[in-house]
């Protein structure tokens, strides 16, 4: 159920989520190669409880919006999907309601690529980065920022509990025309 907003970026809405984080082999989680930043926390919730594994910890914000979570890579990498972990039923007016993820080579050309609704979320969020277009399957980028536009209830700061971010895995052999999966048949693979 999505809809184009005026500027052409595609919003959709997003209801529920899933308790358990399902991720297709084909993707490779990203956020290790990053340094990762907030624009603001509370003391004992910051940028390190989004990365802990932990679904009982938080990044809480502490102060005026956007909240802003920066993600930042020394050399340009391929990401395919956001996945954040909400939970409604715990945090009611502190739960994003509205997010917009935007990408660019730092902080002075960040363009909006996607803004998603989130309508009492409850688990894990998959917000996808490719296009409209079938052949934009990903973005390439050196940032990601998602940035939480307002909150359920009218909330002033956000909790969120965990982000990942997943790009494409790289088939290890370039040239290799095949996709071997079998560690006995990438063994053998290529001739030295």
């Amino acid at each position: 159920m999505a809809t184009e907003s005026s500027e052409g970026e595609e919003e959709g809405k997003i209801t529920g989520g899933n308790k358990h984080l399902v991720i297709e082999d084909d993707l490779r989680e990203m956020g290790k190669k990053a340094a990762w930043s907030v624009s603001s926390c509370k003391p004992g919730n910051g940028v390190s409880s989004l990365r802990d594994d932990n679904l009982d910890t938080y990044w809480q914000s502490d102060g005026a919006q956007p909240h802003l979570v920066n993600i930042q890579f020394q050399k340009k990498v391929k990401l395919q999907l956001v996945v954040l972990y909400v939970d409604f039923k715990l945090d009611e007016s502190y739960t994003p309601s509205k997010i917009s993820i935007r990408a660019g080579d730092g902080f002075h050309n960040l363009k909006e690529i996607k803004t998603m609704e989130l309508v009492k979320p409850t688990g894990w969020v998959y917000l996808s980065l490719s296009g409209n277009d079938p052949r934009e399957t990903f973005v390439n980028t050196f940032m990601l920022q998602i940035a939480v536009l307002s909150n359920h209830l009218n909330g002033r700061d956000t909790h969120v509990r965990q982000i990942k971010v997943y790009g494409p895995r790289q088939n290890p052999f370039p040239n290799q025309p095949f996709q071997f999966t079998s560690r006995e048949f990438i063994t053998y693979s290529s001739v030295r």
